[in-house]
């Protein structure tokens, strides 16, 4: 078994997302299997002895990508791992296992978020403004042509077809590790009454309504899809469903836009938006369904924590979450976020008590809240980690 374990991050903080939220959960993870796992950062926080920031004396919040490249040079040059376990596109690791899925990817599904064909054109000739993310890409690009280059982990069947598709990536360095997250606590009851008892005073509706409530959490609205969940929602409500259907939106996204559209399309009264909220535990044991109509997800968390939760979800092809639950039996999966007929059907399906219920037995008797768990992806990457150890030597 592989003895010890460097992870390699940009910035060790779990305030800053999900990404970073899930590297701290996977070392946690894979040191109760025994190995000793240390983080290598170049900016964040320390918050614990495995954690190792190396470019804390430089300035700014961020570093280079050179810069750090050359610290982390000096630093594994000094301290012996068996295994280097990149989410950065390190040439000098054994593994990289890119959290945000292939950078051209990213910058392509970004664009067409916009739906506006000029728009979409030029968010692809302006990308390569960033200077920051060009490095990246093309770091990325040449690791991927090198011929005895890193094995490259993808955390999803999508995210694997982006590296076949970018950069012709054989299938003897792609492994597919699909995503995890560590359960999080019980919901706490107070509070969560509260939340409802706001939810609704706001929505000015009762629980004889029996309203259905669809949890989005994103912090990037456009390319999360809530235009096209306003506009399903507004599909859904002419269908005159079983019950009444209402989004309960949190994130830091602005909301300005999206009140404006929903109001516009009538459905203003269907919609709260809670801002940012701090325990989504609170807010899922109030929801019924879990809703992420995405341009873009290697393997969306939020998605993971509602399966996790025991919940339904609906969400798109375009999200690599969909690896780890079946459609039309936990959930729904919707070709695209633009066909607004079809999110509206899955919206309907689950405003329907009797489905409900159905796709949340299935869930427990499936039992994908251990399926989804960071545990299992530890456990995998071990399994990994020994074929690339032996095979070094």
């Amino acid at each position: 078994m592989s003895k010890r374990i460097a992870i390699i991050m940009e910035r060790a903080d779990i305030a800053l997302g999900g990404a970073e939220r899930s590297v701290l959960e996977l070392a946690a993870a894979l040191s109760v299997l025994g190995p000793k796992v240390d983080i290598l950062a170049a900016k964040g926080q320390r918050q614990s002895d495995n954690v190792h920031i190396l470019c804390r004396d430089m300035a700014g919040k961020r570093v280079s990508y050179a810069a750090f490249a050359k610290v982390l040079t000096k630093y594994l040059a000094e301290n012996h791992y068996d295994i280097v376990h990149s989410v950065l596109p390190f040439d000098f690791a054994d593994i990289y296992q890119p959290r945000g899925g292939a950078y051209i990817e990213s910058i392509r599904r970004n664009a067409a978020s916009y739906q506006s064909k000029p728009i979409e054109a030029f968010k692809k000739l302006t990308a390569f403004a960033n200077v920051r993310r060009t490095v990246l890409l093309r770091a990325e690009r040449r690791l991927c042509e090198q011929a005895d280059g890193p094995a490259i982990i993808a955390i999803s069947q999508y995210v694997a077809e982006q590296f076949r598709q970018h950069y012709a990536v054989p299938d003897r360095r792609l492994v597919v590790v699909p995503g995890g997250i560590r359960p999080f606590a019980q919901a706490d009851s107070a509070k969560a009454d509260r939340l409802r008892t706001q939810v609704l005073t706001q929505l000015n509706i009762k629980e004889a309504d029996q309203p259905v409530f669809f949890l989005f959490v994103a912090n990037n609205f456009r390319l999360k899809g809530l235009a096209a969940l306003i506009r399903a929602l507004h599909l859904a409500a002419q269908r005159r469903p079983a019950r009444p259907a209402f989004a309960v939106i949190a994130g830091r996204g602005k909301p300005h836009q999206y009140e404006r559209l929903a109001k516009k399309l009538d459905v203003r009264t269907k919609i709260i938006f809670l801002g940012i909220i701090q325990r989504i535990q609170d807010a899922l044991s109030i929801s019924d369904v879990g809703i992420l109509p995405t341009f873009y997800d290697p393997c969306s968390r939020f998605i993971l924590e509602v399966l996790a939760a025991g919940k339904p979800v609906i969400t798109t092809r375009f999200n690599g979450a969909t690896d780890l639950f079946v459609k039309d039996r936990h959930g729904k999966v919707i070709d695209a976020p633009q066909d607004t007929a079809a999110l509206a059907e899955a919206i309907a399906h689950f405003t329907d008590t009797n489905n409900i219920q159905a796709a949340t037995q299935a869930i427990a008797a499936d039992n994908l809240k251990e399926k989804i768990s960071v545990n299992r992806v530890a456990k995998q990457l071990l399994s990994v980690y020994e074929s690339i150890r032996q095979r070094k030597g």
